[in-house]
């Protein structure tokens, strides 16, 4: 292959494989400086040229010019610089041609091997750098097979593992399936880079509202907290910068329309958007919805919620296997404590409450009192005994 052929191929794999000329002239380069050490074992200081326009490779030795020389492999005298050109001074680098006559047979093996290596880095580095922005989105995947438990998917140019403790419990994932992933780490390897995905992440339910939702992506809706078991039920707080927007409306859309879409994108999967509150009582209250609650007693040191609720909602508050409550609790951060209005009045729910509004719960003091000196006073004849 002639210098005008090798241009127009390296032209040709630099457009096939995405990669800058220049990065392939450089791996190039270094591969001919290996080649040349190893095949002509050579201690001098190599430097390798490929000429850009006409394809041509030439093999200098780079000596320093010194006064007085104590490597002639590395150095060479100021007289021999200047013969060379005159303006030479001492620590100046002088290149010397030393292109062997059989250098490219020699060594295009070698060359071939590095420059090989050299494209394969380049593309990992590339893939790596393409797909590092897509960390912490959502993208969209199309579902190839099965490897164990572990379902691979494909995005873009690469395969991409959604582990078995990333699927959604209950989806079924066939191939050629396009399914909406939430990208959570881009790892480099020396095999490329290698992607691990979710469908149970709960930021892949944010990411999905900032999709469907114009108010949450242009920042008007805040999404605040997200409690998600995935595959049954996900509870989202939400709140508005601006007064005069619904933020629950806007989430769930006319109908329901946006909530529905995310809602069949997950698979049926159930969504309470609710309002968030500064307040923790009106935020713990809207996180038991749909349950109605009547009043909320707080234990700011311990981070944690009396709760009573009407007695014919009691289940509905708790949830399936206690789900509903469990969900608000991870949705505002307290500890949640429901008890049903009769078992608080049974029980002294709240009798711990430093201060005493209602006119009943009076009564009922009263009565206990009124009990308590009842037992003294059985209890005092015998005393006396």
């Amino acid at each position: 292959m002639d210098s005008k052929e090798f241009l127009t191929a390296l032209e040709l794999v630099a457009k096939e494989k995405g990669i800058d000329k220049e990065i392939i002239f450089e791996a190039i380069e270094a591969s001919l400086v290996s080649a040349c050490k190893k095949n002509f074992g050579t201690s001098q200081n190599i430097k390798v040229v490929i000429d850009r326009e006409t394809g041509n490779v030439a093999c200098y030795a780079q000596k320093t010019v010194a006064d007085p020389v104590e490597d002639p492999q590395l150095e060479m005298s100021l007289e021999a610089a200047r013969e060379i050109k005159g303006y030479y001074t001492v620590g100046d680098i002088v290149d010397i041609e030393v292109t062997p006559r059989d250098f490219g047979r020699i060594s295009a093996q070698t060359a071939k091997q590095v420059v090989v290596q050299k494209f394969r880095e380049a593309e990992r580095e590339i893939l790596f750098n393409q797909y590092i922005t897509k960390e912490r989105e959502v993208v969209t995947a199309i579902v190839q097979r099965k490897e164990r438990r572990n379902v691979i998917v494909q995005m873009g140019k690469i395969d991409a593992v959604l582990a078995a403790n990333e699927q959604i419990p209950g989806e079924q994932y066939n191939f050629m399936d396009r399914v909406k992933v939430y990208v959570v780490e881009v790892k480099q390897t020396t095999k490329g880079p290698q992607i691990f995905v979710s469908r149970t992440h709960p930021e892949l339910v944010k990411r999905l509202f900032e999709q469907e939702v114009p108010e949450v992506h242009d920042g008007t809706v805040e999404i605040k907290s997200i409690a998600r078991e995935a595959g049954s039920r996900t509870k989202i707080a939400v709140t508005s910068k601006n007064e005069n927007v619904d933020a629950l409306g806007a989430c769930v859309g006319q109908n329901g329309y946006r909530v529905n879409v995310i809602v069949n994108e997950l698979g049926g999967e159930k969504i309470d958007v609710i309002n968030w509150s500064e307040d923790p009582r009106e935020f713990i209250a809207a996180a038991l919805s749909p349950s109605k609650v009547l009043e909320v007693k707080l234990n700011e040191a311990e981070q944690s919620a009396k709760i009573v609720v009407p007695d014919h909602q009691l289940s509905l508050a708790i949830g399936k296997e206690g789900q509903n409550a469990r969900l608000s609790a991870k949705l505002t951060g307290w500890r949640i404590d429901i008890k049903s209005e009769t078992q608080a009045r049974e029980t002294n729910f709240l009798a711990d409450d430093p201060v005493v509004e209602e006119e009943d719960d009076i009564a009922v003091l009263d009565a206990m009192d009124a009990e308590e000196d009842a037992e003294i006073i059985a209890e005092a004849p015998e005393t006396e005994e």
